[in-house]
């Protein structure tokens, strides 16, 4: 586990040079170069090479520790609370706009850093209030999440919290957050140089103030998310080499406990059987569907038949134009000894629940054995990544082929039919099946959610967090984005439209699919052609907004009544 420590630290070390820092940087110069209470003390002006010599060290102390703690144990401690899942980012805004606000009424950021005076029985220096500022921005504080800190978050959410999470964790976090330590020792040696700083130093830190209290509006406000987006993803490939490796991957599924399978030596795609070892068991499955009684299924019943194990989810558009292939695969070979497992793991909050998966299972014709994941257990036991995923494993349990996302059906069906075959000779299969691969060719718009954890196409609007706000639609669109009017409440998820909600959209693709849930209706028109009406109701799916033979480019226009809800756009 030291590697793996030390791994970790150096995973930290590329997170803190990413673009995901940018937005924090200003926050932590104000840090090295300001105080929060020296204005107050009648002997600042004598003893401020000492009382600033560890402010910087202050603050990033204070965000190691509540980036540790919080990303660890914040889920569980709010759950058992009953807050909402957001209130800590909302606490360390809170924190960091009292700290601003320290800076530019000295009297306050006395007042501020008065507790932490009395724990240690001395006045005020300053560096008590960098801490509080660490505290703060350790909560809003997103480092670009790797294969190290996806680990982190998936140990803190399956409460498999332990000694070598923790010291994981802070590793991580120690690294991260040494770039920043630089940037803030700097601003400091600045403050302490500069003449100007040093007899200004009032006005400077009132600036200062100002400074942080606009960062943390900004933040709040998600107006450096296109800062973020806008710089190239410089550390990627950096990353990609320390975090990819097979030692880093088997020690952190030994972490999370997603070592089930040895992924890295079952190459994806691969056109002929492989031995990629014993296939996991399905874990941790909340209900089974199609099965009698619902009675759970497990790997070792079914020793003797090929089993290929489908991960998906309903509402996805990938899977369901996969399905029709899994399902044709079944309806030709069942018989002959394949039985296929779909994994339903869910995408979205509204796929947990078991009855819409089950209503839509059926509107989708899936007959065969549905296991619902919701805890993402078995997930996590295949190491899975994609929607859809396909696993086929043989007759005596072993895991022989993996293929990602829709295609190459050809070859999938090709080596089920060949472990038919390993496991029975005398079996006569029919003839193979025939099902239009529905893959698209060309290039598409990628997949675009409308809820704020993952929006990303979003122009002309700075989005509103989980409140009616009011949007206009820009003068122009530019390609593969999407524009807001009217008035719409955007939560984590998805956009719930209100009084005279619209939508733009600039894509290209053949076919267009939106994920809506609520009810109501939406009008959609696509530049010259009619308008056409679709109402929404009952669960929330997958409707078929465009389905046009030919391949192009348009502006499709969506007017949606109130209490409609909007997911996720898919093409194809």
């Amino acid at each position: 586990m030291v590697t793996l420590y030390f791994i970790g630290f150096v995973a930290g070390l590329v997170a803190g040079i990413s673009p995901c820092i940018l937005p924090v940087l200003p926050v932590v110069l104000v840090a090295g170069t300001t105080g929060t209470s020296d204005a107050a003390l009648p002997e600042a002006a004598t003893d401020v090479g000492r009382r600033r010599s560890h402010r910087a060290y202050a603050v990033i102390a204070g965000l190691v520790l509540s980036f540790s703690t919080f990303t660890l144990a914040g889920s569980s401690l709010l759950s058992a609370l009953g807050l909402p899942q957001d209130f800590l980012r909302d606490a360390g805004l809170v924190v960091l706009g009292l700290v601003a606000t320290g800076l530019i009424i000295p009297s306050l950021g006395h007042l501020l850093e008065r507790p932490f005076s009395r724990l240690v029985r001395r006045q005020p220096s300053g560096n008590a209030g960098a801490f509080v500022l660490g505290l703060g921005l350790g909560v809003v504080f997103v480092p670009c999440a790797g294969p190290v800190l996806s680990a982190i978050v998936v140990v803190a959410a399956t409460h498999r919290v332990g000694l070598s999470a923790l010291v994981l964790t802070v590793d991580f976090a120690a690294g991260a957050a040494l770039p920043l330590l630089v940037v803030a020792l700097a601003g400091q040696r600045v403050a302490e140089r500069v003449t100007l700083i040093r007899t200004h130093a009032p006005t400077a830190r009132r600036v200062g103030g100002a400074v942080l209290l606009a960062m943390t509006l900004a933040i709040g406000l998600n107006l450096t998310d296109g800062l973020q987006r806008a710089v190239p993803g410089y550390t990627s490939a950096l990353q990609k080499s320390i975090e990819g490796t097979a030692y880093a991957k088997k020690q952190l599924a030994a972490l999370t406990g997603t070592g089930g399978v040895d992924t890295p030596h079952c190459e994806a795609g691969a056109g002929a059987p492989e031995s990629c070892g014993k296939a996991p068991e399905f874990a941790g499955i909340t209900s089974w569907l199609n099965t009698p009684g619902g009675r759970p299924l497990t790997l070792g019943e079914l020793r003797g038949k090929v089993v290929l194990v489908d991960f998906w989810t309903y509402s996805c558009i990938n899977c369901q134009r996969a399905l029709p292939h899994v399902e044709a695969w079944y309806r030709a070979y069942h018989d002959d000894g394949l039985e296929v497992v779909g994994v339903h793991t869910p995408e979205f909050a509204f796929e947990h629940v078991v009855s819409n998966v089950a209503q839509a299972a059926l509107q989708l014709g899936v007959r065969y054995p549905v296991a619902i994941d919701d805890g993402y257990k078995t997930w996590n036991a295949y190491g899975n990544e994609y929607w859809p995923a396909e696993y086929l494993i043989d007759a005596s349990g072993e895991l022989r082929h993996v293929e990602f996302g829709e295609g190459d059906y050809g070859t999938t069906e090709t080596l089920i039919r060949e472990l038919l075959v390993a496991a029975d000779p005398s079996v006569r299969l029919t003839s193979r099946t025939d099902v239009p691969d529905r893959t698209p060719t060309l290039p598409i718009t990628p997949e675009s959610y409308l809820g704020y954890e993952r929006l990303q196409n979003l122009v002309g609007s700075t989005v509103v967090r989980d409140r009616p706000a009011t949007y206009r639609f820009p003068t122009s669109l530019p390609l593969d984005e999407l524009a807001l009017s009217g008035t719409w409440t955007v939560g984590p998820e998805s956009a719930t439209a209100g009084a005279g909600a619209s939508l733009e959209l600039s894509f290209q693709a053949s076919d267009v699919y939106l994920v809506l849930g609520g009810t109501g209706r939406i009008d959609i028109s696509v530049e010259q052609a009619p308008t056409r009406s679709l109402e929404v109701a009952g669960i929330p799916r997958l409707y078929t907004l465009l389905h046009d033979a030919s391949y192009h480019a348009a502006v499709l226009r969506i007017d949606v009544s109130p209490g409609v809800d909007a997911y996720d756009f898919t093409f194809g």
